[in-house]
């Protein structure tokens, strides 16, 4: 098994009054030539959005698109005509594809929102855009993994255009979890969200990450009540 640790406290990061964002890989103003990507995984922004503020339509074009919010909520605005809100306990999925314009707002006028913005690089290069989210609240289950996302169509989660796996889950400290890797040759990113972990002699703590490849299954030890987030990517 070979590992890469991202500390939390690398990450670049960007205050714009507005928005707070803290990018694990190179985005907009942040450029590092050691952090550019995880196999398909391109960005992982963890942002902080002030009420009544958000980003403008834009566009986007090749690049599978997943939004989780962890805290608050955002309404979408899309030119593929889907509009509405997505709240912490749901996920958004978008293949951007042949491209596609949208906007995200808080949707709070006053209470900040805590959202992850993540992109994979596609599997199929110029598809026709799509759109999809959905809320995952009552499949969350204690000291067990919920599938979000998934490039396999026969698996009950959001699809995507890329044989990856976005998987989260809740444990209690104390447990010894095993994960195995969804697709082989795959490797996997683990983010924690919250709490503490322990991978072989790696500790990783609230908003670290290590990408594990060359591997089937990972051991993983929680050193405290844990919230954390696998994505299981192809290493290009």
């Amino acid at each position: 098994m070979k590992s890469i640790f991202y500390p939390a406290n690398e990450r670049g990061t960007s205050d714009h009054g507005w928005l707070k964002a803290n990018f694990s890989f190179s985005f907009g103003p942040y450029y590092n030539p050691d952090k550019v990507h995880f196999g398909a995984l391109r960005v992982l922004n963890d942002d902080i959005i002030a009420g009544g503020t958000g980003f403008g339509t834009h566009p986007h074009d090749n690049m599978e698109i997943i939004t989780i919010p962890l805290q608050g909520a955002l309404e979408h605005k899309d030119s593929m005509g889907n509009t509405g809100v997505i709240n912490a306990g749901e996920v958004q999925v978008m293949s951007a594809g042949t491209g596609i314009e949208h906007s995200e707002y808080n949707h709070s006028a006053t209470e900040a929102a805590n959202t992850l913005q993540i992109w994979l690089f596609p599997k199929h290069r110029n598809i026709e855009p799509r759109y999809d989210q959905r809320n995952f609240t009552d499949s969350f289950k204690p000291n067990e993994f919920t599938t979000l996302v998934t490039g396999d169509k026969n698996i009950d989660a959001l699809w995507i255009n890329q044989d990856a796996t976005f998987s989260i889950g809740e444990f209690e400290a104390g447990k010894s979890i095993n994960y195995d890797i969804k697709t082989a040759g795959n490797g996997a990113y683990l983010f924690v969200l919250d709490g503490a972990i322990k991978i072989s002699d790696q500790i990783l703590n609230k908003k670290d990450a290590l990408g594990v490849y060359d591997t089937s299954s990972i051991t993983i030890d929680t050193q405290a009540n844990t919230r954390l987030l696998i994505i299981d990517v192809p290493m290009l």
